[in-house]
């Protein structure tokens, strides 16, 4: 019975994730010092960037909460899946070089774009799903499955759009992408197989902690960001904005003419719009990035758009789950 009421509170606190994201962005917008430890270098954990280990551990409750019947799901709804990270890496990539090139972005803010808009979908997409009752079963499908095809695609994606910009390092990239992103999840799988109970009881509180952490990551972006953001904040808040509405937007519209059903075309849509802002940022921190640019200005400005997006992303993907969701009950209440 207790562990049922924590499992309430804790599903009940996760689905306010767009509330703690705009309250740590305000936080640390008004009161930078508190979140400065984030980025500064203080801390290094196993001698890495703090904000890549604690990416790392988001990566890790991801995996703790997936099991082999998830990745048999696969094969079992391959045109949705396939087809939404088709437009995963698609619609945003080109929506972020295309942006960049037309407000002319500075090298670091249009790499940034750039660099976000190639990541995966983010894990807060599986907690909107819910909310706008789409399909949550293809929901954290496509979620795992971008992230696990994003190991290849980010990288070379990002350097193939990002290079008339900056050189990209695409290794340098790939080795990020398999130390943040696979070994973690692959850990969690693992440990989810070897320890089942254990993880179970981890996995009740993981999508909460997943949401604190993001939301401590882009506060300490905020926080160390927050003179160049208002150097930069009307084309930089006006393109992450974009950037968003056409993935939330063509990710439907384009979903439908495909044919697909309307709880798939949420779904999608939620998951193409929502990107894993946090590996974007996480990239975008480590030394080795900010090396590739000449100036050490432009290295700063590279995390920012992720950062921005963030916020974007979970406060219009809840947006619309509450217009969805109204709309789903006043059908049903309807009928």
């Amino acid at each position: 019975m207790t562990g049922s009421i924590v499992s309430r509170l804790v599903q009940g606190a996760t689905n306010l994730f767009a509330l703690w994201t705009v309250l740590g962005t305000l936080w640390a917008w008004f009161v930078p010092a508190h979140f400065l430890w984030v980025v500064d270098g203080r801390f290094q954990p196993f001698g890495q960037p703090l904000i890549s280990v604690l990416l790392g551990i988001i990566m890790l409750g991801m995996g703790l909460t997936l099991t082999l019947q998830d990745f048999q799901r696969v094969a079992q709804i391959p045109r949705c899946v396939a087809t939404g990270v088709v437009l995963q890496f698609t619609i945003m990539p080109i929506a972020g070089v295309t942006l960049a090139t037309v407000f002319a972005l500075e090298p670091g803010l249009a790499v940034g774009l750039i660099l976000v808009s190639c990541c995966p979908g983010g894990t807060a997409s599986n907690v909107v799903a819910y909310l706008a009752r789409a399909n949550l079963a293809l929901s954290v499908t496509m979620t795992m499955a971008s992230t696990l095809v994003a190991i290849i695609a980010t990288p070379l994606l990002t350097g193939w759009l990002a290079d008339k910009f900056v050189a990209i390092d695409r290794w340098n990239l790939f080795v990020n992408m398999v130390s943040i992103v696979l070994i973690p999840v692959v850990a969690g799988v693992v440990l989810k197989q070897l320890f089942p109970r254990a993880a179970d009881r981890v996995s009740t509180v993981s999508p909460l902690v997943s949401a604190l952490v993001v939301v401590i990551i882009v506060a300490g972006i905020i926080a160390a960001s927050k003179p160049l953001i208002e150097e930069h904040f009307g084309v930089l808040m006006l393109a992450v904005l974009l950037l968003h509405v056409f993935g939330f937007g063509l990710g439907y519209v384009l979903t439908a003419l495909l044919g697909q059903g309307f709880a798939e075309r949420r779904t999608i849509s939620i998951e193409v719009g929502m990107q894993n802002s946090g590996l974007g940022s996480s990239l975008a921190s480590t030394p080795a990035f900010a090396a590739q640019f000449a100036a050490p200005m432009q290295a700063a400005l590279a995390p920012v758009p992720s950062a921005i997006s963030s916020v974007y992303h979970v406060v219009m993907g809840s947006l619309l789950a509450a217009i969805w969701r109204r709309s789903t009950t006043t059908k049903r209440t309807k009928r």
